[in-house]
């Protein structure tokens, strides 16, 4: 017997639906509350099939949402659905795929792929055949309903789909979809190139064997006259560019001409695929060989393709000039990342290198977009152009830019400034000759009257910072900066957006030339506090961290502190605990306390206590948490990360004076547990802050070195980068401060620190730590290390030889110097890295200057005058002159 519901209960189900319908939230809860209680009965769901495949009377919305509540309940609860339920649920399914309506058969695609990945594509064999069969149907809807369902079922189990688990179905389905390229419905065209393509990019073998065949279909399909086909060709083009470039190489040119058509496709989602197609491009080998000869006619569409759409403005509200009194709505605000403290070395000729693993995110111009659009893919694919071809796409943008940049047509203006920022990077040598006549002219386009005009202008002028501060100040950076300035107080948001990021970038660049200024930058942005909304206040706290960090111990000053200090404390004190805005205000304080140093003392305190007071909640919810997962939610670690953080920013700052924070405080044991912590991120800055305590008031630390260590040695797996970096870091401060205490600790990190320095592909920065750690370890403990001196020497000399001369290289170098006494045969094999590395110094101390010259000249007298002329013949020039001008060898 089939399975009849009782009219009763239908009609209850159907109010139910209509009821849910209701915009007024009391109905909702009572809605829910209902939905709750009927959950309890088994059958419900077969009341909700019941209503979306058969009872046709009933109007489509309610029919659909009957479907979307099952498909909830199938997501949480199928397992426990009785098995006569879900075989009536499954039969119902496959039987009305074909429903005359579209929105009916779309709904229930969606209740097949839900089902199936709740596990049962292997426990519902007929499900995959049954589909594949139905498509050969004469009916229209039942061919598109199953194809629906099936992109679906693609999509969310591609994966499945191609391995041993089912019996490989896509060796039958791939070739079946192949043959629906040729369909007469559009729709169905698009489906079947739809399917296919969710197979590219994981290569699966079934595709891989009928190659050619696909790209033949696509290419018989590339003028289709439906705007969906074009779009779906084009994606599969661009992935198969990624996955099979191989066997596009031979149609490069015509793929090219192709893409050039739809890249100006009339529909902006062709258009938009299709660009991306000149950003795989450029990140593949062949670039510049295949498109040299096409960059004519390329680059003018990607500049046309950067204007914004009338949609674009309009959803911007690029007609409001004045929106600062208008408070933000909260979805706006994204999520912020706060970034861990990493510890690094100061390098020849420039600051701390960050470059190894920090993204640019260059185009966030115009963000509050639906995120990605044909503006922002056509800027990225000139961006990245640029940076393949350089100064020969010159020739092609020129001619073009003269007339965007100066047009009265502000959309066109815009749009030339964007251009001119997104080839900076790529461009900047062959631009440089043209900047003394746009710098101005960019400056004049900061008091454009369009607000639009305006903030790219900050953009763009933010990326030729390096250049302008590279230039005597009073030509370009003191105009620019006064500029921007005020359009940090502008009275539109995206442009005091905009104006802020560049002012941080533009703080990077110019470090302390800015402090002749100082008086007038804190002014302003000390005004922008009281006028900002909440987003900006979030970029404008990253301003004040950048400034702090770009001019140092400049700022501490009475007259800087005083304007500076007070509104960001009123901020500090009016934020919760629970806050998240309290990540970008903890991390400009970790700044300005490093860069203020005594000058912070005066607010140290408060500080202090609540950064010890958000390690302590965070790691009780955590605890809370693990002992019971049901009843606790687990914590937001990174107010424990940014809390640290900014102890370390003290630590660092005030030094010393620290100390009697930590002697009233539980920090150590809090350490402790933050040094076991299962987050990575966690251990990362606690090792840092382990570190930063050591060298302002180590007597706090010693007392717990030996439950420390252990933990420290644990952690030196470069698996996890920063970590192991951090750990190295603060191991080599204890040893310079426990001295020879630190004896029994060496069998514990060593063999670590030897394998580390060992390794290939490390980053720089961690070889850099290591080194260091190693010469300190045996400064303090030479008996220990020098006997593997042979393992490390020639990594630690190469790893040393780019830093510039500072107190960390001080002290490794003595430890060098002190075990080859203990182990002189230990670095025979290597000297000449010793030489190198030696010469490295630009002027060291003079008792360290000595130990070299007794180490050099020891070697000499060993090998004797014939040999050392036959060694030094060895050295390249420059080495021969520093050691013979230095050190007389």
């Amino acid at each position: 017997m089939e399975w009849q519901p009782d009219e009763q209960g239908l009609q209850q189900v159907l109010q139910l639906l209509k009821d849910s319908q209701s915009p007024n939230t009391v109905t909702q809860r009572a809605v829910q509350q209902k939905l709750e209680q009927l959950n309890q009965f088994p059958d419900f769901n077969n009341y909700l099939i019941f209503v979306l495949t058969r009872l046709k009377t009933e109007d489509e919305p309610t029919r659909s949402l009957s479907g979307l509540i099952l498909k909830n309940n199938v997501k949480a609860h199928y397992q426990n659905f009785p098995s006569a339920v879900a075989d009536f649920i499954k039969q119902e399914c496959l039987n009305n795929i074909g429903d005359p309506s579209p929105l009916i058969r779309a709904t229930i695609g969606i209740l097949i792929t839900t089902i199936a990945s709740k596990g049962e594509l292997q426990t519902w064999p007929e499900l995959l055949p049954q589909l594949c069969n139905l498509l050969n149907s004469e009916d229209y809807n039942t061919c598109e309903g199953s194809f629906g369902a099936l992109q679906k079922i693609c999509e969310d189990s591609s994966e499945l789909l191609d391995s041993d688990a089912l019996n490989r179905p896509l060796n039958i389905m791939i070739p079946k979809f192949l043959q629906f390229f040729k369909h007469c419905s559009p729709k169905i065209r698009s489906h079947a190139i739809a399917c296919v393509n969710q197979f590219i990019i994981g290569r699966a073998q079934a595709l891989m064997d009928n190659i050619d065949t696909f790209i033949e279909s696509l290419f018989a399909l590339a003028a289709d006259e439906d705007s969906e086909v074009r779009k779906n060709v084009c994606r599969a083009l661009v992935m198969l560019l990624e996955v099979r470039i191989d066997r596009l190489i031979p149609h490069m040119h015509s793929i090219i001409q192709y893409m050039l058509q739809r890249t100006q496709d009339p529909d902006e989602n062709v258009a938009l695929e299709a660009c991306e197609f000149w950003l795989t491009l450029a990140e593949q080998p062949i670039c510049k060989e295949v498109l040299s000869g096409h960059l004519v006619q390329l680059i003018p569409i990607l500049v046309n393709g950067m204007k914004y759409s009338e949609i674009d403005i309009i959803l911007l509200k690029g007609d409001v000039e004045e929106d600062e009194a208008v408070p933000d709505s909260e979805q706006d605000i994204k999520p912020r990342f706060h970034k861990s403290r990493t510890v690094t070395l100061q390098h020849e000729g420039g600051e701390g290198e960050e470059g190894e693993d920090i993204e640019e995110d260059d185009d966030d111009d115009d963000d509050t977009l639906s995120d990605w659009n044909l503006r922002k893919c056509s800027a990225a694919a000139l961006d990245v152009l640029a940076n393949v071809f350089r100064d020969e796409l010159l020739p092609h943008l020129l001619p073009l830019l003269k007339g965007l940049l100066f047009h009265l047509d502000w959309v066109i203006k815009e749009s030339g400034i964007l251009v001119l920022g997104a080839i900076a990077e790529g461009c900047m040598q062959g631009m440089v000759p043209y900047l003394p006549e746009l710098i101005p002219h960019l400056i004049q386009c900061l008091c454009d009257k369009k607000a639009l005009v305006r903030s790219i202008a900050c953009w763009t002028l933010s990326r030729y910072a390096h250049w302008v501060v590279s230039q005597p100040p009073d030509s370009y950076l003191k105009p620019l900066m006064t500029e921007l300035l005020k359009r940090i107080l502008d009275s539109n948001k995206k442009v005091q957006e905009a104006a802020c990021s560049a002012f941080a970038t533009l703080e990077e660049e110019a470090c302390t030339e800015l402090v002749p200024y100082l008086s007038y930058i804190l002014d302003t942005l000390v005004f922008a506090f009281g006028k900002y909304q909440h987003k900006n206040l979030l970029i404008l706290y990253d301003a004040i961290g950048t400034l702090a960090d770009s001019v140092g111990h400049h700022l501490n000053q009475p007259e800087y502190i005083q304007k500076l200090m007070p509104p960001l404390i009123a901020k500090w004190n009016e934020l919760k605990d629970e806050d998240k805005d309290l990540f970008p205000l903890l991390e400009c304080l970790s700044s300005v306390a490093t860069a203020l140093q005594s000058g912070f003392l005066p607010y140290c305190e408060p500080v202090y206590q609540r950064c010890v007071t958000l390690v302590q909640k965070t790691l009780a919810q955590a605890m809370m948490y693990n002992q019971h997962p049901d009843q606790y939610e687990a914590p937001d670690k990174d107010f424990m990360i940014v809390a640290l953080d900014l102890l370390s920013g003290l630590a660092e700052g005030l030094g010393g004076h620290v100390e009697q924070l930590v002697a009233r405080s539980n920090i150590m044991t809090l350490l402790f547990q933050c040094m076991q912590d299962t987050m990575p991120e966690v251990r990362q800055s606690s090792f840092a802050l382990l570190g930063d305590l050591t060298k302002a008031c180590f007597l706090h630390v010693k007392p717990c070195i030996a439950e420390f260590m252990p933990i420290l040695g644990l952690n030196l797996n470069p698996e996890f980068i920063s970590v192991c970096n951090n750990a190295t870091w603060a191991i080599g401060e204890i040893s310079m401060q426990m001295g020879a205490e630190m004896q029994p600790y060496g069998g514990m990190v060593l063999p670590h620190l030897v394998e580390i320095i060992n390794r290939p592909n490390t980053p720089k920065t961690l070889l850099e730590n290591t080194a260091i750690t190693i010469g300190r370890l045996g400064f303090v403990c030479p008996q220990e290390v020098a006997p593997q001196l042979q393992h490390f020497i020639r990594p630690w000399c190469t790893s040393l030889r780019n830093i510039r001369d500072n107190e960390e290289k001080d002290s490794a170098f003595r430890g060098i110097c002190v075990m080859i006494g203990v182990n002189p045969a230990g670095v025979v094999q290597d000297f000449i890295f010793f030489c190198d590395a030696v010469a490295s110094w630009v002027n060291p101390k003079d008792d360290l200057r000595d130990m070299f010259y007794k180490i050099l000249h020891g070697f000499k007298d060993q090998v004797g005058e014939e040999n050392w002329q036959q060694f030094s013949e060895q050295f390249p020039p420059l080495l021969k002159e520093r050691l013979s001008a230095c050190y007389g060898v």
